[in-house]
C-alpha cells in the first residue's frame, strides 16, 4: 500500500493523514505541479510554443539500468545541445534558444523507455542579442539533422564515459567491460533508427501552463490506470499506439508490477526538470527581460501597422470577435446573394 494510500486511509479512521512527499507518488506530485507552474507563469514569452521528444534506442536499455545517472545525465546534456546547435545553425533559424527537458522513463506497460520532452519557444535571440528570430508559421528544427546530430552526439559521450570509467556493468553485461566488446556492442548503434518526434507547434502561454501539467511531474503510472487488484495481480489500463491508441488492459502479478514500478525510481538527488539555452539558471536573470523586450518590441508595430490601415474602416468592416479589419474578396448582386443563401427553416406552428 502506497504511503498516500495509507493516509487516505488513516483519515476514514478518524488520524490525521500524512503526505509522503515522494516525487514518485502520483498523489503528493500533483501540488508539486500546480507550485511548479504558478512559477513558471512570469517566464513564459508571449510567442508560440514547440514539443520535441528525444528518445533513447531500446538496444540501450539493459545499461540504463545498471547506469541510471550517467546515461540519464547524457541524454539530457546531448539533446540540449543538439537542439542549441542546430537552432543556431543560419540554415534554420539562426538563433539562440531556451527552453526546458523534463525526463520520463516508462511506457505505457511501464517498460524502460527513456524519453525527454522538449518545450522550446517558436524561436530566439539573435547572435548579437538585439532582436528576436521567429521562426516561420508551423515550422519547427528539421527532424532529420536533429537525429543525426543526437545520435552523433551521444554515442561520442557514451563512449568517453567508458574510457572515463564511468560505466558499471555487472550480472549479464560483464563483458561489456572489456574495451572491444563494448566497441562491438555500440556499433550497431550507428545503423539503429534513433527517434526524434517533433509535435506540431501550439499556442501561446495560456495554452501552455495547461500543457506542462501533463508531463512536468508525470510519474510511471497514476492512481486513474488502476483498474483492480484481484488473486494476487494488479490490471491497469495502457494505450496501445499501434493500434490506434486504443485502451487496453494489461494484468500483472503483484511481484511484476513493482518490479516494473521501480524501474523508474530516479537517484537520489537527481534532477528531472533542467533549463538550457537563455533559460538556464546562470543567463535567466539577463536575457530572460531581454527576451520579453524584443518580443513587446516586434509586436508593437504590427499593432500600430492594423491600427492604421484600419482607422478609416467603418465598424462594420471589423471581426465582433478580435476587433481586426475584416478584408472584402468579393461583392455579390441581390440575386447571387439569394442563389447562394441556405435555405430556410421554416419555424414551426
Amino acid at each position: 500500500m502506497s504511503p498516500c494510500r495509507q493516509a487516505k486511509n488513516a483519515l476514514h479512521n478518524g488520524e490525521i493523514p500524512i503526505s509522503c512527499r515522494d516525487r514518485h507518488c502520483p498523489k503528493c506530485q500533483t501540488a508539486a505541479r500546480d507550485r511548479w507552474i504558478a512559477a513558471r507563469q512570469k517566464e513564459l514569452l508571449p510567442t508560440r510554443y514547440l514539443h520535441v521528444v528525444f528518445t533513447l534506442p531500446s538496444r540501450l536499455a539493459p545499461v540504463v539500468l545498471q547506469n541510471k545517472k550517467v546515461l540519464y545525465d547524457l541524454l539530457f546534456r546531448t539533446s540540449a545541445e543538439t537542439l542549441m546547435e542546430v537552432a543556431r545553425d543560419p540554415r534554420h533559424l539562426g538563433a539562440e534558444i531556451g527552453f526546458f527537458s523534463v525526463l520520463h522513463t516508462w511506457s505505457q506497460q511501464l517498460n524502460i523507455h527513456p524519453h525527454v520532452h522538449c518545450v522550446v519557444p517558436a524561436g530566439g535571440l539573435s547572435p548579437d542579442h538585439t532582436h528576436w528570430v521567429h521562426t516561420r508559421e508551423n515550422y519547427s528544427l528539421p527532424k532529420k539533422v536533429l537525429r543525426k546530430v543526437f545520435r552523433g552526439k551521444f554515442v561520442d559521450a557514451l563512449k568517453q564515459a567508458f574510457q572515463n570509467g564511468q560505466l558499471n556493468f555487472h550480472a549479464d553485461l560483464k563483458l561489456l567491460a572489456q574495451p572491444k566488446i563494448f566497441a562491438a556492442w555500440l556499433r550497431p548503434l550507428f545503423r539503429q533508427h534513433w527517434v526524434v518526434y517533433l509535435k506540431p507547434p501550439f499556442g501561446g502561454p495560456e495554452y501552455v501552463l495547461q500543457y506542462l501539467g501533463r508531463y512536468t511531474h508525470r510519474v510511471a503510472i497514476s492512481n486513474h490506470r488502476l483498474v483492480s487488484f484481484a488473486d494476487g495481480q494488479v490490471t491497469f489500463r495502457w494505450r496501445d499506439s499501434a493500434d490506434g491508441n486504443k485502451q487496453k488492459l494489461l494484468p500483472l502479478s503483484a511481484n511484476e508490477f513493482l518490479t516494473r514500478f521501480l524501474l523508474h525510481i530516479l537517484p537520489q538527488g537527481f534532477v528531472r526538470i533542467r533549463n538550457f539555452g537563455f533559460l538556464a539558471n546562470r543567463r535567466r536573470t539577463t536575457l530572460l527581460p531581454l527576451c520579453f523586450q524584443l518580443l513587446s518590441a516586434t509586436s508593437e508595430p504590427q499593432a500600430e501597422q492594423h491600427a492604421s490601415s484600419t482607422e478609416d474602416a467603418p465598424g462594420l468592416y471589423r471581426c465582433p470577435k478580435c476587433g481586426g479589419p475584416m478584408k472584402v474578396i468579393e461583392r455579390l448582386t441581390a440575386a447571387e446573394i439569394q442563389l447562394r443563401s441556405p435555405p430556410r427553416i421554416k419555424s414551426a406552428a
